[in-house]
């Protein structure tokens, strides 16, 4: 009888690639015996249907524009953030005054997004309601990691560097950065997968002319099952690729690693 261990090892030789193909297979698989035993469309589209619905959005010019209005809406409120929840991250870590001004921020991770998202369409024009979600998502993520990152410098080193007389540039890059880059990329990545969910509900509430999350409203009023479900797709697709281009590029930049 083989051993817990020696499947183990089986199993880590097996390509990862592989056993993630592998898993989407089941799941799909899954997925067509549940429709099959649902035996209606319009409760439970198969794969097979919302493949072919998918192909015909894929046909269509304003479905493109509407994919593309999104991920521009989406990851200008999450670039904001990033910005934003940085500088206040590195002010904060100036300042105990600022940090405990700033500190009612924290709540924003505990509140409904859907909120958020009502609060925001009184406030401003719905085209805006994704970006300004995706920020609010994004800013608190960003400040707490930043922040956190200059706290945990190691004190040895930054009193070392003051006896030797360190330039502030010199301080910044050999002992302030190497201590805040795991954080800030840690933030980016939590950051990006959330300001896409987030922001894409933002869209279903606020129904902006070219979106992703106005396809998913509409499909679900007027019934269009497959539609639904294509679209979701698209989404979940999307966040997947975000995410994978994210990785790549922290990769690139300063040998980011999962």
């Amino acid at each position: 009888m083989i051993s817990t261990t020696q499947a183990n090892k089986k199993a880590q030789k097996v390509p990862t690639a592989v056993l993630k193909i592998a898993a989407a297979l089941f799941w799909i698989f899954i997925w067509f015996i549940a429709s099959r035993a649902v035996g209606a469309e319009l409760l439970l589209p198969s794969p097979s249907v919302t493949l072919a619905r998918l192909w015909e959005l894929a046909l269509k010019g304003s479905f493109w524009l509407a994919v593309l209005q999104s991920l521009l809406r989406i990851i200008a409120g999450c670039a904001l953030g990033i910005a934003a929840g940085s500088i206040l991250g590195v002010l904060t870590a100036m300042s105990r005054v600022l940090y405990e001004l700033f500190t009612p921020l924290t709540v924003v991770r505990s509140t409904p997004v859907a909120s958020f998202i009502i609060l925001a369409l009184v406030w401003i024009k719905r085209d805006n309601v994704a970006v300004f979600i995706a920020f609010l998502m994004v800013l608190p993520i960003l400040w707490g990691n930043v922040s956190r990152g200059i706290a945990e410098c190691d004190r040895d080193l930054i009193e070392m560097a003051h006896i030797f007389r360190f330039s502030k540039k010199d301080m910044l890059k050999k002992i302030y950065l190497p201590s805040v880059r795991p954080y800030f990329f840690a933030g980016c990545s939590t950051a990006l997968g959330l300001s896409w969910k987030a922001g894409v509900a933002a869209e279903v509430l606020s129904l902006p002319k070219h979106a992703l999350g106005s396809e998913l409203y509409y499909s679900k009023i007027y019934l269009e099952t497959p539609t639904l479900f294509a679209v979701t797709l698209v989404v979940i697709l999307l966040s997947v690729a975000l995410e994978f281009v994210l990785r790549l590029i922290l990769k690139k930049t300063a040998g980011w690693e999962k």
